[in-house]
């Protein structure tokens, strides 16, 4: 019976040598596992042309990383990756933000500046009479003077509207102005001519005034600016067959703020042979007459009135009168009256941030000479848009302005050298 007991159990076991023969196979397996991973590795540190880089720190890192080399490969991807996009996303921001500063920035590169005008030299001084005048540009002389009608359409320029009016009452048989209740961009508007006509009773037999009733514009209207604009214009082509003109009088088209000078308009009544159609070079000027900037101010005309006349403000002749007038523009004496011609205007796309209608911003910008919109110049040459950065430089000469500004300097003081500080 024990000997039965100790055979099973004899079966049953293992042999002495069974146990340390495992072990030392499984030792053996996972040596040859560790030699093929560390070969795997030092094949992927291969070099380019072929050279392997034996170095202890490499097979250590190999050994210890716990990372497969294609994970590490895509770690250090997207390393480089994040900055990448972080850059991509400030550039993106700088171009939405500052698009129109790049643009203009860039125009000599993109944009080719306009046919040049064939300008018409301007003759003047005192005491010189028409008929001399006349044939110094090379034009005859009328028997009877033409009838000269002024028109424009009309926002809020009140103090600018009667300077041009004061200034050009002796030599206009008409002043046609047309007024809306609503601004180009769809803002309600008073009517500033109709409730201030008392202002203007010195001229007030020769104004032709009409009211142009605007609907607002929703605020996802997909009406442009510019297309309420050219529909005012088309308003006051009406207007002005209203107003008894004829074929052989002069229309003089311009905004309110460009104004001719006597002189000028003196030329148009008198002379026989001026051009059918002329643009009239006004010098311009920024917030007041203290910013004078160039003479770039064209786009005021002259016509000798005709069936096909067409009120425009846009390139219509070659021919551009020099010297023709002045060009004042945001020449306002409030500060209000400036944020809202800012809002109101064809190119109010331009205030950028709600800081731009600030009154401290503005009233430092207009007595800087800085932009009222941050904006770089417009102009076609690098040489002429580095020229004009920065503030207008101040001028302190008050000659040769409208002479109306000049006998009522205390009432249009802030239009002056130095007059530059405006009321809220």
């Amino acid at each position: 019976m024990v000997a039965q007991v100790r055979k099973k159990k004899k079966v049953a076991g293992h042999r002495p040598g069974d146990v340390e023969e495992a072990a030392a196979a499984a030792a053996a397996a996972v040596e040859q596992r560790r030699r093929r991973l560390l070969l795997h590795h030092l094949l992927l540190l291969l070099r380019p042309r072929g050279e392997i880089t034996f170095t202890f720190r490499n097979i250590l890192m190999a050994r210890a990383s716990p990372f497969p080399p294609l994970t590490r490969r895509k770690i250090a991807s997207l390393k480089l990756l994040i900055p990448c996009v972080l850059v991509l996303s400030v550039a993106v921001i700088v171009v939405t933000q500052y698009f129109h500063n790049i643009s203009y920035l860039l125009r000599p590169l993109w944009d080719t500046p306009p046919k040049p005008f064939i300008r018409i030299p301007h003759y003047y001084a005192p005491n010189i009479s028409m008929p001399q005048l006349c044939q110094l540009h090379g034009w005859g002389i009328l028997p009877t003077p033409r009838r000269v009608f002024d028109a424009v359409l009309f926002s809020n320029e009140l103090d600018i509207l009667e300077i041009r009016y004061g200034e050009l009452l002796p030599y206009v048989d008409r002043f046609v102005i047309l007024e809306a209740n609503a601004t180009f961009t769809g803002i309600p508007k008073s009517l500033s001519f109709l409730e201030n006509i008392n202002r203007f009773a010195f001229a007030g037999s020769k104004i032709v005034y009409d009211m142009l009733p605007v609907m607002e514009m929703d605020p996802g209207s997909h009406r442009q600016p510019f297309h309420v604009e050219a529909g005012h214009r088309r308003a006051l082509n009406m207007l002005l067959r209203r107003s008894g003109i004829a074929v052989g009088d002069v229309l003089i088209m311009a905004d309110a703020d460009e104004i001719p000078s006597p002189e000028t308009v003196q030329l148009l009544k008198w002379c026989d042979g001026i051009p059918q159609v002329m643009h009239l070079e006004l010098k311009n000027y920024m917030y007041s007459f203290e910013f004078p900037i160039d003479y770039n101010s064209w786009r005021a005309t002259a016509h000798v009135f005709t069936e096909h006349t067409l009120y425009r403000h846009s390139r219509q002749s070659n021919l551009l009168l020099a010297d023709a007038g002045w060009h004042c523009s945001f020449c306002f004496k409030d500060i209000k009256e400036f944020a809202f011609k800012m809002k109101a205007y064809s190119h109010a796309d331009r205030v950028k941030q709600d800081s731009f209608l600030n009154p401290d911003r503005i009233q430092r910008v207009i007595c800087n000479g800085e932009d009222l919109f941050d904006m770089l110049p417009e102009e076609y040459t690098f040489k002429d848009l580095f020229k004009k950065m920065g503030p207008i430089p101040k001028s302190g000469s008050a000659v040769h302005l409208p002479s109306y500004l000049i006998k009522n300097a205390d009432k249009f003081r802030f239009l002056l050298p130095g007059g530059c500080l405006r009321p809220g």
